[in-house]
């Protein structure tokens, strides 16, 4: 092991390994046994460069087109809605949630998934998502397969918060827990961040590591050998999102398009969430920090904003995009962090300012590996209520205000 890390530059993750109790030697041990140091030595390498590759190197940004939900007359809208029934009866069709984070933004300490709701919903985010599955498993008459992504942090929890509410009378065979991947936090100088003695510093891999993980975790395996052939991706902290859109999967199926996604328009020129547009020629989302005054307030012949299509992570994919991108791969992004880290003589230092790498991946990037993809405008009072802040807007009680408001409509 030591001279692993003396090959890669990074000995300085045992320096401490004589002071440390067996536990702490297993466990440090563990950490370093999982790190790809190929991987972090070239994201290392290449981040001075152009790795996250902004949209003038990549082609030029176009407009495009999108399937607004409600301007669907009623012989399209049953097509695509009969189609969608047809194809989660055939057992081709499973949800995938996104659970890896903590509720730590909300003040409280666990999955964030397992965060309670109080009245009137009285439900946590994850049984307000099995709530939604369950009701539309009666209407179909079987069982749709749900994939749930964890973390190391939460995994177990996860786990444990499941079976002591009796996995809120979902089929447990039909729950399948797997968890999201992780890289290590990087030090200006390259060197890996350890936050005690023992530990490293390691974050998840972006959202864009459901591919990779749901390869090795062999979560794609079992959904292979169900025979489902369409998967929706979402994450949990949207408490109105519709795991289980008949509608959405009938659009995409019947278009032929092997990935979608789900739009808002824009609340103003300057919201703050990346738009759907084209690169290049290909279908892709870009950041609002990447688009221009010009382009932010740029509207059509109808008053509606060119580039005002949101992505909220609603998003469906073929099987064989998974499969596709488990062959090549994401980039990886990199974010300037700051970050307290341990020093060569085992002191805890604070910093004020950015002194370390994040590398990522976004799910998004998947879509310009293909000339198309369906999307569907949605409204967002029935669609989008996610829960990011303790307070305020995008708050467990704005999301309360826009869940109930929705459910009295239904």
């Amino acid at each position: 092991m030591r001279g692993k890390l003396l090959k890669y530059n990074q000995e300085h993750l045992l320096a401490f390994f004589d002071t440390l109790s067996d536990a702490e030697k297993e466990s440090l041990l563990n950490d370093i046994e999982l790190i790809d140091f190929d991987l972090i030595s070239q994201l290392y390498k290449n981040t001075h460069s152009s790795v996250a590759l902004l949209n003038g190197n990549k082609g030029e940004i176009t407009p495009i087109d999108c399937i607004d939900k409600d301007s669907l007359n009623e012989e399209e809208y049953g097509l695509y809605y009969n189609l969608g029934i047809q194809l989660m009866r055939q057992g081709k069709y499973a949800a995938l949630t996104m659970a890896g984070g903590q509720g730590t933004r909300l003040g409280f300490s666990g999955p964030k998934g397992s965060y309670f709701l109080g009245e009137p919903i009285n439900q946590s985010l994850f049984e307000i998502q099995c709530r939604r599955l369950i009701s539309r498993n009666k209407e179909l008459g079987c069982i749709i397969p749900w994939y749930i992504m964890t973390s190391r942090e939460n995994d177990q929890l996860t786990k444990e918060f499941f079976r002591e509410n009796n996995y809120f009378g979902y089929d447990k065979d039909s729950i399948f827990f797997f968890k999201q991947g992780f890289l290590p936090m990087l030090l200006e100088d390259g060197k890996i961040v350890m936050t005690d003695t023992h530990s490293i510093k390691l974050s998840a891999d972006g959202h864009g590591g459901v591919f990779k993980a749901t390869v090795d975790s062999g979560a794609l395996a079992d959904m292979k050998q169900r025979g489902v052939e369409w998967i929706f991706v979402g994450g949990i902290d949207n408490i109105l999102v519709r795991l289980e859109d008949p509608v959405f999967l009938g659009f995409l199926a019947h278009n032929k398009y092997k990935l979608g996604g789900k739009s808002l328009i824009k609340r103003d020129p300057y919201e703050k969430a990346g738009v759907f547009c084209k690169r290049g020629g290909k279908p892709c989302v870009i950041e609002y920090t990447e688009i221009s005054d010009d382009m932010a307030q740029a509207t059509d012949n109808n008053g509606n904003y060119l580039y005002g299509d949101l992505h909220i992570l609603c998003n469906m994919f073929n099987i064989s995009v998974f499969e596709d991108m488990r062959d090549c791969g994401l980039e990886y992004h990199v974010a300037h962090k700051k970050t307290e880290y341990i020093d060569e003589n085992g002191k805890l230092i604070q910093v004020d300012s950015p002194n370390a790498y994040k590398y990522e991946a976004f799910m998004f990037d998947a879509f310009e590996y293909y000339d198309n993809m369906g999307i569907l405008r949605v409204r967002r009072e029935e669609e989008f209520a996610p829960i990011k802040n303790k307070e305020g807007l995008d708050s467990p009680q704005t999301a309360t205000e826009l869940y109930v408001a929705c459910e009295m409509k239904q």
